[in-house]
């Protein structure tokens, strides 16, 4: 199950999505998941849908490593739309147990929230899944430059916010190599009740997040013997340029956006 976890990792292949400015890649997550928020109608999440099924086919990314990021957090997905179905009540009752009671607006609830945050994941990952964390890195950057004239540090959060992405992977493969030690050792994972299994994941914690505190030590230090102190008068390797293909996506976007919200407005 851990290694499923797929969110975050960089998948490289030679698509027009990978060759975009990492800003394009990153207004895109941002207005999907915005569009996804507008309203709760068919019409709208079969566009959402068939734009993020296109999207997914330029990228070139294998939908079965894209599903594997699904499966990881199938768990959290299922207990959130279990927790919206009992929770969310209307007229018509379609099933009731003591205090447990399920509606025709629960279900309808249920239901959109499953699609919605099964969408979302996957189309804020396919921004990472196309794009390194150095690109990553360079697009916050570039989208927030503006925020420099504020004595915002601009450059060190977008520096933090790639590098908390680039440990997702590595934390999750340590996890697995502490996993399999303790199985080695005699411990069942799947053994026992749920109180049971939670205290067997103490002997994974602890390692974790020892593992987790040496690997930033030694990244710091690593930063620091290579002389860096921020972004106050660094230089980039490869700047940032608009091409072609960046403007035709804009205009893509901005299509996008303005055909979601008349759909959320009219229908």
């Amino acid at each position: 199950m851990v290694r499923d976890m797929t969110i975050g990792q960089f998948y490289n292949a030679d698509s027009v999505i990978h060759r975009l400015d990492p800003r394009v890649k990153i207004t895109i997550a941002m207005i999907y998941v915005i569009s996804l928020f507008f309203d709760q109608n068919p019409v709208l999440y079969m566009v959402c849908f068939a734009v993020l099924l296109g999207y997914i086919r330029l990228s070139r990314v294998p939908l079965r490593f894209i599903l594997r990021g699904i499966k990881a957090l199938g768990m959290v997905i299922l207990l959130t739309v279990v927790l919206n179905l009992f929770t969310v009540q209307g007229a018509e009752t379609l099933f009731e147990w003591g205090f447990l009671r399920i509606t025709t607006v629960g279900v309808e609830s249920a239901i959109y929230l499953g699609l919605k945050l099964v969408m979302m994941i996957i189309g804020s990952g396919m921004m990472t899944y196309t794009t390194t964390p150095n690109a990553l890195t360079d697009g916050l950057e570039g989208m927030l430059g503006w925020m420099k004239r504020l004595s915002v540090p601009v450059h060190e959060f977008a520096m933090i916010m790639s590098i908390a992405l680039r440990f997702v992977p590595i934390l999750l493969e340590e996890m697995d190599r502490i996993m399999k030690a303790q199985m080695a050792r005699g411990i069942d994972f799947k053994e026992g009740n749920l109180f049971i299994r939670l205290r067997k994941l103490m002997p994974i914690l602890i390692p974790l997040l020892v593992s987790a505190v040496r690997r930033s030590n030694e990244l710091a230090l690593a930063m620091d013997a290579r002389c860096y102190h921020g972004g106050e008068g660094r230089t980039k390797m490869n700047p940032l340029i608009y091409r072609r293909e960046d403007y035709i996506a804009y205009i893509f976007v901005i299509i996008y956006l303005a055909g979601t919200i008349f759909l959320a407005v009219k229908c």
